[in-house]
């Protein structure tokens, strides 16, 4: 029977684990930090997962938080500018964003009872040839320590040099959910955006804003600021980019209820998009397969990464039930099956990043906003960014969409 071990204890290494110990297939997580030290850290993201997500997690068994509970129901839009759209779409099933503060560690106890193995301690990319020896097959599903560069960047699938937002996340109390309760995704041409959801964490049901600031502009600002040296004046300063920026999200704040959840929810910087080999052969001439971040990396804007993580690591399971080989056929055989979708997030999510719109993509938001059932259908292809891709690849793709739709297009 085949023996895997799996570097990193995210999304991406636990669903698979979970997936292989479902199968009685021997697993070891290696994880450089605890459940405790995970669910004391700074806040590590604001993420949601999509229905597509739930219905895996449901498949393994560890739906802990019932998505009408815990979950929302539609996506809200707001493009800002001379003549500002406004419009929904509405989730065919709901969609969940947990704190992964209590996520993680709870998947991780769920793993151990299930008998998965959990070491706790840091693995170097020196490390990896000894670990090798202990399995069939390494799959490294964290990049720190260096580990990502173990997998080149593949270049034609990855743009950027630099980040191409300052990225600040932070949890709030005092923000009406919009109607019905959803996630919002506002956009302030030339400046940048913010993603709003509903979000549960320590504090109960909260709100959390991830700006989305062009480096240049006052958008980036709340990136720049701590707010552990001073917690009103980022306050007031993240209420005052709101107000200017994203009047809809402003309506639905208390100014007199409206402050951050603890010092240590807030998550601030920025990443670079990248895209990364499927896997390395090693020097003993075992393989390492390259799983979730490690492989693709994306900016948050559309809510990709770990959606993307959790199916790369069922394929993957898929795969070890069927082919015990874990030669180079195996890795191949894995990054095919995986290609269409994790390389249509990352290629959405890189065109939603340009400095300005793309014009098919606003004549896709013009043609939601005066159809219900239109903006419903691309609402639920965020569980299927391929289908995505295959509407907004190209200018005459999304022509040809709406058309076939009976949407009159630009020639």
């Amino acid at each position: 029977m085949a023996d895997i071990g799996i570097i990193g204890s995210g999304v991406a290494g636990l669903h698979l684990g979970l997936f292989l110990r479902q199968h009685d297939i021997p697993v070891t997580i290696y994880s450089d930090r605890s459940p405790q030290q995970i669910a004391e850290s700074r806040l590590p993201n604001t993420v949601a997962h999509h229905h597509a997500t739930l219905e895996r997690e449901r498949a393994l068994g560890v739906e802990h938080w019932d998505p009408q509970k815990y979950g929302y129901f539609a996506n809200h839009h707001y493009l800002g500018g001379p003549r500002p759209l406004a419009f929904r779409g509405d989730l065919r099933a709901p969609a969940r964003a947990l704190d992964y503060r209590i996520y993680l560690p709870t998947l991780i106890e769920d793993f151990r009872e299930r008998g998965g193995g959990f070491e706790l301690r840091p693995i170097k990319p020196e490390n990896v040839v000894d670990l090798s020896s202990r399995h069939d097959i390494v799959i490294v599903a964290s990049g720190g320590t260096g580990l990502s560069a173990m997998f080149p960047k593949r270049a034609a699938a990855s743009p950027y040099e630099l980040p191409q937002r300052r990225l600040c996340a932070a949890l709030f109390h005092g923000v009406d959910h919009p109607d019905p309760k959803g996630m919002s995704l506002s956009v302030s041409p030339g400046h940048g955006e913010l993603l709003e959801l509903p979000m549960y964490s320590f504090a109960g049901h909260v709100t959390a804003l991830l700006f989305e600031g062009l480096p240049e502009s006052e958008l980036a600002d709340p990136a720049d600021a701590d707010p552990g040296e001073d917690a009103e004046a980022f306050e007031r300063l993240v209420l005052e980019r709101v107000r200017t920026h994203f009047p809809g999200v402003y309506e639905r704040i208390s100014p007199a209820e409206f402050r951050l959840t603890r010092p240590e929810d807030v998550l601030r910087g920025g990443l670079v998009p990248t895209v990364r080999e499927d896997y390395a052969r090693l020097p003993n001439g075992k393989y390492a397969l390259s799983l979730g971040d490690v492989h693709t990396v994306v900016d948050p804007i559309v809510g990709q990464g770990a959606n993307s993580a959790s199916y790369s690591a069922w394929v993957t399971g898929e795969a070890i039930l069927e082919d015990h080989g874990f030669d180079a056929r195996f890795c191949e055989k894995v990054a095919r099956r995986r290609a269409e979708r994790t390389l249509a997030a990352a290629e959405w999510t890189n065109l939603m990043l340009r400095r300005s719109a793309a014009p098919h993509v606003l004549e896709l938001f013009s043609a939601m906003a005066e159809d219900p059932a239109l903006a419903e259908e691309i609402t639920d292809n965020f569980n299927r960014p391929e289908r995505q891709w295959d509407i907004l690849s190209t200018p005459e793709r999304t022509r040809a969409y709406l058309r076939a739709r009976g949407k009159e297009v630009q020639p």
